[in-house]
């Protein structure tokens, strides 16, 4: 895994599945990001082969239910990330799935109440020993890349610092949201912090936070410094933001993440919510797509609503 001019899917989660990523790779990014998987999710897995689609399932023990899925297709640009408080726990979870995916993240940006009250997520850049600790104990028992993606502290010079410490621990690249905790989707991110880092390390820097558009790409680099750059929110309106060409029609893009979720057999309340997600940016779930959507419980249901019955006749009888 090469972490320099490359573009990026962020993680994001209930979005960033197996149907997900292997749309924005077909439309150029480089790199993909699997949602956050929780290290305590993880261990209670089996992996399983899925010979009916053709993926790689980490399966949960007693309810069955998929926790991690992947396919031989992205092997060489998934990135796991993993949520985690915990060295050892994080290296029985990384080392379940070393041999399908392409590197492991650790997420020590998230905001949101359910990864912080657990001490992982946003709540680590407050422990930076912790930090040293679990990149560490991976490094030194890894054969793949050990990256994590942070948010900026309260100072650039908070930021640059841990950046820093986290440098030292051998990790390979380090993803950088122009955002600190408290800040909102709305506020712009901080492209200026975000050079302060990659001004100050010699690994490779990706940059995240404000890329809407393919220009936006070649912005964020001049602005901070990188020749990488993740995108979520950009990605998940219209998935064709890595095409060099320009956007396709979000109606299209939107069909093409239906039929992949169909022959992936991703999880319908997943499925759902990336949808709505979609349609809430372009549209309103008011209108009848969204009701039917809203309304949809199978995947046979958006096979029906979005043209695609003939994707889901393939998926039946293979």
């Amino acid at each position: 895994m090469e972490y320099e001019n490359k573009l990026v899917l962020a993680p994001m989660v209930r979005i960033g599945t197996l149907p997900f990523r292997l749309l924005a790779a077909e439309y150029g990014a480089d790199i993909t990001y699997g949602e956050e998987i929780i290290d305590h999710k993880l261990v209670k897995c089996d992996r399983r082969l899925n010979e009916k689609i053709g993926s790689i399932d980490f399966v949960e023990k007693g309810t069955g239910s998929v926790v991690f899925r992947t396919c031989d297709e992205e092997k060489d640009r998934v990135v796991f990330q993993m949520g985690t408080s915990d060295a050892v726990r994080a290296l029985m979870a990384a080392q379940m799935v070393c041999k399908d995916v392409a590197a492991v993240d650790i997420n020590m940006g998230c905001p949101k109440s359910f990864s912080v009250s657990g001490g992982m997520g946003a709540a680590l850049l407050t422990k930076p020993d912790l930090i040293h600790d679990i990149l560490t104990t991976l490094r030194r028992n890894m054969s793949i890349p050990v990256t994590c993606k942070i948010r900026l502290l309260k100072s650039s010079q908070d930021t640059v610092e841990l950046a820093r410490r986290i440098e030292k621990t051998g990790v390979s690249a380090l993803a950088v949201h122009g955002r600190k905790v408290p800040d909102r989707p709305r506020d712009p991110a901080k492209w200026s912090e975000i050079a302060d880092v990659v001004a100050s390390l010699s690994i490779p820097v990706i940059a995240n936070g404000d890329v809407f558009e393919y220009d936006d790409f070649q912005r964020i680099k001049v602005a901070t410094g990188t020749s990488s750059v993740m995108v979520a929110r950009g990605a998940l309106w219209n998935a064709s933001i890595f095409c060099p060409k320009g956007k396709l029609p979000w109606e299209d893009v939107k069909r093409e993440y239906v039929r992949k979720s169909i022959l992936w057999d991703n999880d319908i309340k997943s499925t759902k919510h990336t949808l709505k997600e979609m349609i809430m940016h372009h549209s309103s779930l008011e209108l009848p797509e969204g009701k039917a959507v809203t309304k949809s419980d199978s995947l046979v249901d958006l096979a029906r609503l979005y043209g695609e019955e003939k994707s889901y006749d393939f998926f039946v009888k293979n």
